[in-house]
């Protein structure tokens, strides 16, 4: 592989900005300068001039539906991913819902070998927790896979773990990070059924975040937290979407030293129940936007520490799909692409440090995840680089849409900061505008990784 000098970027990384440059030789970080401490390195076989741009370590994203196997006329691997990258997100941690569900080691490594064929992003996937599957859970190795998925509600089949003795037996036995969707089943149908009572089938979507209330999202994570706790287990609760849930984390000890941990999703720091008017189901996810008054808890929840990462739940579904009524149309949405323009919008509006976005969604999901020469810009770890231009606005739109649904719950939004060069282990994946290759003109120099994990 041949070396590329980034020269004149303003550099971000482990709490520090500096004008600098980083030298990558066969997919690693050779060196990093300091210019206010040494000499510009004279050349490589590629320097791109970042003068004016910020350096960061790529996102990593560990929440992710790429739907397949399965669903691909939803989304697929390769668009997704490319997409990813297009946004400055280097590695993906996937979700087991797809078709068939991931309940088995084997189905799971069918879905790595098509990430080795498909992915130009690094790559890692969910074991699923089902009521009855605790032997597969237990063979899990856990340097080679992200965790364990168990929705505890929000879902349907197999994948609803609501038995509590398979729960009790999955947080006693299993030692590997168990991430959990933390909707409470009970309350959801209730609050259901009180709307079809009213409405019928044209419940409004301002309902949404009363039917998946604040009430069902404490019951489901406060009992996950109990089970951590009790057992010792190692939890990650995803997309927190409530001011109360905050209460059941910790900001006292560093996030290497916690056994509990949180995410947040971009959809719940940009968008509040005010939106349904004006965005109707484009915005139904699962926990449901709620008020602003939560959606601004959950920033000062990221800022102090009691939300360790920053993620997506990127969900798509074709706009046929979502052009449904209430009950009809699914939740999720597309926003691997638009997450880190987001965020810097927020570091525009003054809600965000740029310090802080690179912790949250670079340090923190290597930290929180244990993976290895990933997250951070360190010599000797995978050159996972993204540059940002912070000061070319342009606006989202159908021409400019990477994902193949086709649609962006930002479309017609102006950000003022784009992504210009997206590198993935030492390879330029995208830059100014264009991935760098189509599907089956690559070689395996140029395709994403399995991710590895530093665990015992």
């Amino acid at each position: 592989m041949k070396s590329t000098l980034i020269k004149n970027a303003t550099i971000v990384n482990e709490g520090t900005i500096f004008e600098g440059e980083v030298l990558i030789e066969n997919g690693l970080i050779k060196r990093i300068v300091d210019y206010s401490l040494e000499s510009s390195i004279s050349n490589a076989d590629l320097t791109i001039d970042a003068q004016g741009n910020f350096l960061l370590p790529g996102m990593i994203d560990d929440q992710v539906h790429f739907r397949e196997p399965g669903l691909t006329h939803k989304a697929e691997i390769y668009t997704e991913a490319k997409a990813a990258v297009a946004g400055g997100i280097t590695s993906f941690m996937e979700m087991p819902n797809t078709i068939p569900n991931v309940f088995t080691h084997e189905i799971l490594e069918q879905k790595y070998d098509l990430a080795a064929k498909k992915s130009l992003a690094n790559y890692s996937f969910f074991l699923g927790a089902s009521n009855d599957n605790i032997e597969e859970i237990l063979k899990t190795d856990p340097k080679k896979v992200c965790g364990i998925k168990i929705f505890m509600g929000s879902s349907t089949g197999n994948l609803l773990v609501d038995d509590n003795e398979a729960l009790e037996a999955i947080f006693s036995k299993c030692k590997l990070l168990i991430a959990t969707h933390c909707e409470d089943e009970q309350t959801i149908i209730a609050n259901s059924e009180k709307y079809r009572e009213q409405y019928g089938e044209d419940v409004p979507m301002s309902a949404h975040p009363e039917i998946r209330s604040a009430e069902a999202c404490y019951l489901s994570s406060s009992k996950a937290v109990a089970l951590a706790t009790k057992h010792g287990a190692r939890l990650h609760v995803l997309h927190i979407s409530t001011e109360r849930e905050l209460e059941l984390f910790t900001n006292e000890l560093p996030l290497a030293n916690k056994k509990i941990t949180a995410e947040a999703c971009i959809h719940h720091l940009w968008f509040d129940d005010s939106d349904y008017e004006t965005h109707g189901t484009r915005i139904k996810w699962n926990p449901a936007i709620k008020a602003s008054s939560d959606k601004e808890a959950i920033l000062r929840g990221l800022l102090d520490n009691h939300i360790d990462i920053i993620a997506t739940d990127h969900a798509p579904h074709t706009l046929e799909e979502k052009n449904q009524s209430y009950f009809h149309a699914p939740s999720g949405g597309p926003l691997v692409q638009h997450a880190l323009p987001a965020l810097f919008e927020m570091y525009h509006n003054g809600a965000i440090s740029i310090e802080d976005i690179c912790r949250k969604t670079a340090h923190a999901p290597s930290e929180c995840f244990q993976i290895d020469k990933r997250g951070f810009i360190r010599e000797g770890y995978w050159a996972d680089l993204v540059i940002i231009d912070p000061t070319t606005p342009w606006t989202v739109s159908k021409a400019n849409i990477a994902y193949k649904c086709g649609w962006s719950p930002f479309e017609g939004q102006t950000f003022h900061s784009r992504i210009t060069h997206t590198f993935v282990n030492g390879h330029l994946a995208y830059t100014n505008t264009k991935n760098t290759e189509e599907i089956g003109t690559f070689d395996e120099s140029q395709m994403g990784q399995r991710l590895e994990f530093d665990r015992n």
